[in-house]
């Protein structure tokens, strides 16, 4: 009776082994193909619970979702024969795992053959474009080409490539030194032709502002002269009216302002007493 249990629970516990490799579940994320004896013998399967031949056939899983690809940085030739090393990734997916497993078997396989496919469309086109051009200006347009390409030629793998993207473009280091004088000159040469534009501007500005300097002190000592004769003008008129109405006050008062002006402490004259300069004096008692 004992045996017949022991063989009892051993035939359970084959069965629930059997079971439990039998059967199979795939996730959301994965797609699976069946291969018995290393050769598929499935299609594509999707997420969900799925059924084998148990210690025959062996479950393959392949990733749905967006892969990276990292390459190392290689040596690209431009158009104008510069070196560039190139530091470039990719985004890509497996779209067909039969085809893909056939192909490159697994992931490190897939990276080689990117590798091989991906270097091989930037070097030629990036041979078509100047350095100037791949590093400021047609990068996005130059990255969407080889993207297409590659993904062309990815497909026989059971690949798409969905990303081609350069992370760095740099010279070689023999280059660097030569490429960073060439720039230094250039712009030395510019600071020295902006210092002599605007030595030129200073130039003419100090002039335009002498200029304006003379023409108002002319204007200004126009009109300095033009009031001055002005104001004499008008004394002239004045005195020629005081004059007119008392010439012998006015002669009188011309006189005292001469002798204001001629006499002081130290003033000697020596003149006739009919000379006309002391004819107010003549009258004059000294005490």
């Amino acid at each position: 009776m004992s045996k017949k249990i022991g063989t009892i629970i051993a035939i359970a516990i084959l069965a629930l082994i059997g079971l439990s490799a039998a059967f199979f579940t795939v996730d959301e994320t994965k797609q699976a193909i069946i291969v018995q004896l290393g050769k598929p013998v499935s299609g594509v399967i999707g997420p969900g619970l799925h059924y084998k031949i148990p210690f025959i056939q062996e479950v393959i899983h392949f990733e749905k979702r967006l892969l990276d690809y990292d390459a190392s940085p290689a040596e690209i030739l431009t158009e104008d024969k510069k070196n560039l090393i190139v530091d470039n990734y990719a985004r890509w997916k497996i779209i067909d795992p039969l085809k893909f497993y056939r192909t490159v078997r697994n992931i490190n396989g897939a990276n080689a053959r990117l590798d091989d496919i991906i270097y091989a469309e930037l070097r030629v086109e990036l041979g078509r474009h100047l350095m100037g051009e791949i590093i400021a200006k047609v990068r996005a347009e130059l990255m969407a080409e080889v993207t297409k390409r590659s993904d062309e030629r990815a497909r026989q793998y059971g690949i798409s490539v969905v990303d081609v993207r350069i992370k760095r473009a740099d010279l070689p280091k023999e280059n660097e030194r030569a490429v960073f004088g060439r720039m230094k000159t250039e712009r030395e040469r510019q600071a020295k032709k902006y210092r002599s534009e605007g030595q030129e501007a200073a130039l003419k500005i100090r002039a335009e502002a002498d200029r304006e300097r003379t023409i108002i002190l002319a204007e200004a000592y126009r009109k300095a002269q033009e009031l001055r004769g002005q104001g004499d003008a008008e004394a002239i008129r004045i005195y020629a009216e005081s004059f007119g109405q008392d010439p012998e006050f006015f002669s009188f008062l011309r006189t005292l302002e001469s002798y204001q002006n001629a006499f002081d402490e130290r003033t000697t004259f020596v003149l006739s007493p009919e000379n006309k300069f002391l004819e107010y004096m003549k009258n004059i008692e000294i005490r």
